[in-house]
């Protein structure tokens, strides 16, 4: 194992120190391992909070910021956080208008916020939640029951984010969550595994000439195993499963194709420009886009396609301002 680390116990306390020393707009508790706004919690603005197992980088930390999340909180790489560390992230943004909690749709990260939403209430902190399980890749897998929430986490937390800085009421942005959730579908497809630090060899064995469609951000198996194939097929095996979820016939959609940590830029622009080229064959207009690695698993190669469905209302609040560490567009 190469990795530019310290020592493997270390690695999420010495990121966050990383954090904290280059962004001096975000506040960093060390002690429960969040990153907040550092104008958190703004007055009469419904909090966003979300978080999950590190090593998924930018998400979620790098998405704290004007126009989407207001606190995120760090787990052990691949192992939810804490119900005491969501705890004091949701009091920590709680500006008296509530927050909303932002899951993806794994176990312990849904127990945990569910436990920590119980205790917020407790204290008179009125707290909402939205499960994101937008993967056609499983029904259930060894983490969830249910779909896996993996990269429209980010669509979710930026449109939500916007509603929120609208001014909008706590069920309102809620609804908002949820609407983008039922709407987005996302299929991956990994070329390699990834190597947990404290584990220090790769998490499953994938030969040269395979890759795994359908995989989970944190190296669960998926659909299945099946031969190396030029980009222009990976595109039709990950999109033939979304578009049989979601109609989309003659619809407007958000396109995002998310590196999952070991691809270029250049491979997931030749990805785009596949996934383009069947949506419009498919009849479906690509309005919104983007590409990069939002979402990833570690240094694991590979690639996810999500599309989202929009109307005038999503489309407005995803091109609404934004400025965090990853998204930055509109001020």
């Amino acid at each position: 194992m190469k990795k530019l680390i310290n020592h493997p116990s270390d690695v999420v306390r010495d990121a966050l120190a990383g954090i904290d020393a280059a962004y001096p707009d975000l506040t960093v508790d060390h002690e429960l391992r969040f990153v907040r706004r550092a104008d958190a919690p703004v007055a009469g603005k419904v909090g966003l909070l979300s978080g999950g197992g590190s090593g998924h980088e930018p998400l979620h930390a790098g998405l704290v910021g004007h126009g989407m999340l207001d606190a995120a909180c760090a787990g052990e790489v691949f192992t939810s956080p804490v119900p005491d560390q969501i705890l004091a992230a949701t009091r920590a943004i709680d500006s008296g208008a509530g927050v909303l909690h932002i899951v993806k749709n794994y176990t312990g990260d849904v127990l945990n916020f569910e436990m920590a939403a119980e205790l917020a209430a407790e204290s008179g902190i009125e707290v909402a939640s939205v499960i994101v399980d937008d993967d056609v890749a499983v029904q259930d897998s060894l983490y969830t029951a249910g779909r896996r929430g993996v990269a429209a986490t980010l669509l979710v937390e930026k449109i939500a984010g916007a509603a929120a800085e609208q001014g909008r009421k706590l069920a309102d942005v809620a609804a908002i969550a949820q609407r983008v959730d039922d709407l987005s579908r996302s299929m991956g497809v990994a070329l390699t595994s990834c190597t947990v630090p404290a584990a220090g060899r790769p998490t499953f064995d994938l030969p040269e000439t395979e890759m795994e469609l359908g995989i989970g951000i944190h190296g669960e198996p998926g659909r299945r195993r099946v031969p190396l194939a030029p980009a222009a097929e990976i595109a039709e095996q990950l999109l033939e499963p979304v578009l049989a979820d979601l109609d989309l016939a003659g619809a407007d959609v958000l396109a995002f194709v998310n590196g999952l940590g070991g691809t270029p830029n250049i491979e997931l622009y030749v990805m785009y420009n596949e996934v383009a080229a069947i949506l419009a064959k498919a009849g479906v207009r690509i309005a919104r886009s983007l590409v990069g690695s939002y979402v990833t698993s570690l240094d694991m190669a590979g690639c996810s396609v999500t599309l989202l469905r929009l109307d005038d209302e999503l489309t407005a609040l995803w091109d609404a301002p934004v400025q965090t560490t990853a998204l930055r567009w509109g001020r």
